[in-house]
């Protein structure tokens, strides 16, 4: 089991989201508010773990939730663990995790500056199985069909 950290948003493509106090997920669509959300892909919602932002900071980086454009910041579950197919409970909502990483864009500011992103090794997406409101504090669990 997990903790959501930090919950994000952001209102436009290729930029870094912003903390919000929670946010509400719909139904095969994501965020709503959110730029990446669209119920015609299966990125409905991005994740990644605070241990993961962590071993980026490492590097010397000052960097918070929502700097690698993820909706769902966590801590305490091994994000990258969870076989695609899985189903998670996050707060009041149900996620079915569909990809692990993808291909840094063209122009990512992170990358550029370390030379690294950890997005494309170590964050997931999700689409959303059943909406609700996620908020820092709630947990998550992988859960059985």
């Amino acid at each position: 089991m997990g903790t959501v950290v930090e919950v994000c948003i952001s209102e436009n493509k290729g930029e870094v989201k912003t903390p919000v106090p929670s946010i509400t997920l719909r139904e095969n669509f994501g965020a709503v508010g959110d730029a990446h959300a669209d119920s015609t892909w299966h990125r409905q919602v991005s994740l990644l773990a605070m241990e993961s932002i962590d071993k980026m900071q490492g590097k010397g980086l000052v960097l918070k939730p929502g700097d690698f454009a993820e909706n769902i910041t966590t801590r305490g579950i091994d994000l990258c663990a969870i076989p695609i197919g899985s189903k998670m409970r996050v707060g009041e909502t149900l996620l079915e995790m569909t990809q692990l990483g993808k291909e840094c864009h063209a122009g990512c500011a992170i990358r550029d500056t370390v030379g690294d992103c950890i997005m494309p090794r170590e964050g997931i997406f999700a689409r959303v199985l059943r909406g609700g409101t996620v908020r820092a504090g709630d947990s998550i669990t992988v859960v059985e069909d």
